[in-house]
């Protein structure tokens, strides 16, 4: 009886190791989803398998409106996180609190860094100039990670166009065990300037001013004319991502 009751035990706590999705899954609903539009793929996954496992995650940046606009079209409830790495252009926090008052979310999340870490690690608030992948890591990646803690599944703003670390982006991919979807990967930019004029959305205030791609301010620059549109992210550093993604090439 004890070898049956500790059997049972030990198969109820696989289950609840288990990873929510697989390889396999990532597979599925690619092929699923394959030539499917867009906000048509959105729709069916937020009121399908997805409902009530999965949140967005927004930088809030230049090109974020359309995306959640189309979030918002089928439920307005969906969890959208935002970190705030209190390093944060002002501009992009107006922005943030315009647009998700304009498209009515019920549910923005905002995450900071530990403030027990940064007096650890970055007491001086200075780490992001002698070592940018640690200040990412303590004040995006370990933020978004407790974030994410009760989903399954998040939503990603990245798109194949924004530089050559995610010109093989696709729709769907496994993220520490969790789905992580990408519904503009295939969008270009003209689709995505189109977007926003039909839908009337504000664009972020700093894009006019030389900003497609807008981060913390320190490690933030303006873009010239013919430079990659995160050219002036961590310009000067051997550095593309925060280490929230991965390059996709």
């Amino acid at each position: 009886m004890a070898s049956a009751a500790a059997g049972a035990a030990r198969h109820i706590d696989s289950i609840a190791t288990a990873p929510p999705f697989t390889a396999d899954d990532v597979a599925r609903l690619t092929t699923k989803y394959a030539g499917v539009p867009t906000e048509a793929m959105l729709a069916d996954l937020l009121t399908g398998e997805l409902r009530g496992r999965v949140a967005a995650v927004s930088s809030f940046g230049s090109e974020s409106a359309v995306l959640l606009a189309m979030i918002a079209d089928t439920d307005k409830d969906v969890p959208v996180i935002f970190v705030n790495t209190q390093k944060i252009f002002g501009e992009t926090l107006a922005y943030r609190d315009e647009l998700a008052e304009k498209l009515g979310f019920t549910d923005l999340r905002v995450y900071r860094p530990d403030p027990r870490l940064l007096a650890v690690k970055d007491a001086t608030s200075l780490r992001w100039s002698y070592d940018p992948d640690g200040c990412c890591d303590l004040r995006k990646v370990e933020p978004l990670r407790r974030a994410l803690a009760p989903f399954d599944a998040w939503i990603s703003g990245r798109k194949g166009f924004q530089g050559k670390t995610r010109s093989a982006l696709p729709r769907f991919e496994l993220d520490e065990g969790r789905l992580k979807i990408n519904p503009l990967a295939d969008w270009t930019r003209e689709r995505i300037d189109a977007a926003f004029v039909a839908r009337a959305m504000p664009r972020h205030p700093l894009e006019a001013q030389g900003y497609p791609s807008v981060g913390c301010v320190p490690c933030t620059s303006q873009v010239q004319p013919g430079e990659d549109p995160r050219a002036g992210r961590w310009r000067g550093w051997d550095k593309t991502e925060c280490g929230i993604h991965d390059p996709v090439f």
